[in-house]
């Protein structure tokens, strides 16, 4: 039965990698690193003292989705059941943290490992070109580790924010791609919808977006939506402290509500739950959602997320943030399974608790160009 690795196992560890990759090897500073992340759990396959190989997990906070980070299995002990023993193990441990799913990546060029990924149901769902050190291509896969799960997910395609204040606009390029598939998202998109939803000011640097800017952006561009909010207070506003900033949020938030109230724009206040944002997905839309991050990365920031399907246990969204810093890749951020009671704990933000959520739909009326020219 594999075993937890522990930091006495590293010498081991190094000499796996040697012996099975030329690029993109583990450092002892990076064993050393996961080895004691509260979120990385490394198994390995030992008999009488000799390590023969090893499997190593990362876990997403919030979530329920595992992604398999590496394994390997010395070149000595191949052909003996090694590698399905130890992702056998790795199932059980992502089950044991209530994981229902798992991720990973292999090299296009790895047979063995493609073939063993495979056999035991993983299935291909995307190609990333020139993702490793050689440029090799990596072959992204999926399981679904607990069989009852049917995700009915929405065709929304996937957008990494750029910079750390681009969530939302990040998010609203999701959801306007998956309404209006001829629209090109690219970073001039971005900036562009960024500095029309921006509220000026956050804690330091660069500001973020609420539901008003981006509702905005969205109807400029011919979509059709809706507003929830809890409550009239200015969004964001529990990121600054200084008074004069507090001020001026208050009155770009006052501007942008008495510009909606000309617009065909349903502003309501009030909350929505999982049943009914699934009963606006399954009427057309696509919402966006403001949450707290904490519960997903321990820090406390307002991060926008799109709703991309639903489950009678699990809510799936694209999150425009990777955490690259955690090891994290695109695999990791899209279609996150997150139990329904957890997303209801974390679609809020701030000491007032403030709720936000934009419903896009399609439309015919077209205001201005989907995406800005070509010059």
């Amino acid at each position: 039965m594999p075993r937890h690795a522990t930091l006495d196992d590293i010498p081991a560890l190094l000499a796996i990698e040697q012996q099975c990759f030329t690029t993109d090897r583990l450092s002892r500073r990076s064993f050393r690193h996961l080895l004691t992340h509260g979120n990385a759990v490394t198994l390995l396959d030992e008999d009488k003292g000799q390590i023969y190989g090893y499997v190593m997990l990362l876990f997403s906070r919030g979530t329920s989705m595992a992604r398999l980070y590496s394994i390997a299995v010395h070149p000595q002990h191949g052909r003996r059941g090694i590698g399905n023993r130890l992702l056998k193990a790795a199932e059980s441990a992502a089950l044991e943290r209530d994981c229902v799913s798992m991720r990973l990546e292999v090299r296009r060029d790895n047979p063995a490992s493609l073939a063993l990924f495979r056999r035991h149901g993983y299935r291909q769902f995307e190609e990333t070109p020139d993702y490793y050190e050689d440029h090799m291509a990596a072959l992204r896969f999926e399981k679904r580790l607990a069989p009852y799960l049917r995700a009915d997910l929405v065709k929304v395609p996937y957008y990494q924010q750029t910079l750390d204040f681009t969530c939302g606009p990040a998010a609203l390029m999701m959801a306007m791609k998956g309404l209006e598939p001829v629209l090109k998202l690219d970073r001039k998109l971005e900036l562009r919808l960024w500095r029309e939803a921006t509220t000026i000011f956050m804690t330091s640097g660069h500001g973020g977006c609420g539901p008003y800017g981006l509702a905005l952006s969205a109807y400029r561009r011919g979509f059709d939506l809706e507003i929830h909010v809890n409550e009239e207070g200015v969004f964001l506003v529990d990121s600054v402290r200084s008074t004069e900033k507090k001020e001026v949020m208050r009155l770009v938030q006052e501007d942008w509500i008495e510009e909606l109230s000309q617009l065909p724009v349903l502003l309501r206040r009030g909350s929505l739950g999982v049943d009914e944002l699934r009963q606006k997905c399954e009427a057309g839309g696509i919402p966006l959602v403001l949450i707290s991050s904490y519960r997903i990365y321990g820090e406390r920031f307002p991060h926008w997320v799109v709703v991309t399907g639903f489950d009678d246990h699990y809510i799936y969204v694209h999150d425009p943030l990777v955490d690259s810093e955690e090891g994290e890749t695109i695999t990791d951020s899209i279609n996150m399974p997150i139990p329904h009671r957890e997303f209801q704990r974390m679609a809020r933000y701030g000491k007032a608790g403030q709720k936000a959520v934009l419903v896009l739909y399609r439309s015919h009326r077209r205001l201005e160009p989907l995406a800005p020219p070509s010059s």
